[in-house]
């Protein structure tokens, strides 16, 4: 999976760079650890973001962070950080040698959109993917229908539609992954 912060939109509809976020990478890969996510990319070409993802994954890895609390830095082992999501492709293509399939992530309904049930079996029928989720307020409209796939959105029962990133994650890889 993937956590893009750029291309994101603003609140305004602006495309940008969003600024990493410290829980997003806690959270997000001890819940993609619970549910054997193979890898968890961090994707941001900011310079400056970039070294604070390096100094936040180094703590939990090789400094301090690893005698603090080993599970952490086991889930934190996930995390490979690039500068863009077709880096990210790149690496999984080497590794896998295949490209994965872009499976985004968006809280509103797109026309492309694939239910939780067709992605469920479409994991269990094998294939690579990378899942990609958005900071922000969600991936560019170019990314999104440049994707193979978009995936319906998280939806509570109130109409109110602003999770947290991490919160979607979890809910999202629960719903493919759990039992």
């Amino acid at each position: 999976m993937a956590l893009v912060h750029y291309p994101v939109v603003n609140k305004n509809g602006k495309t940008i760079a969003s600024a990493v976020t410290n829980l997003d990478l806690h959270d997000i890969s001890r819940v993609g650890k619970s549910y054997g996510i193979r890898g968890f990319y961090v994707i941001t070409p900011l310079a400056d973001q970039q070294e604070l993802v390096r100094r936040i994954v180094s703590h939990w890895i090789s400094g301090a962070g690893v005698e603090y609390n080993p599970k952490r830095s086991e889930a934190l082992t996930l995390i490979a950080l690039r500068e863009s999501v077709d880096k990210a492709v790149e690496d999984i293509r080497q590794k896998e040698r295949h490209p994965p399939k872009i499976v985004a992530t968006c809280a509103r309904k797109h026309g492309r959109s694939i239910g939780y049930n067709t992605f469920r079996q479409m994991l269990r029928s094998g294939g690579v993917y990378l899942l990609v989720f958005g900071t922000a307020w969600g991936l560019t409209t170019d990314f999104l229908q440049s994707a193979d796939y978009v995936l319906l959105p998280v939806q509570g029962n109130k109409g109110y539609n602003h999770l947290s990133v991490r919160s979607a994650a979890a809910i999202i890889l629960d719903r493919l992954l759990g039992e």
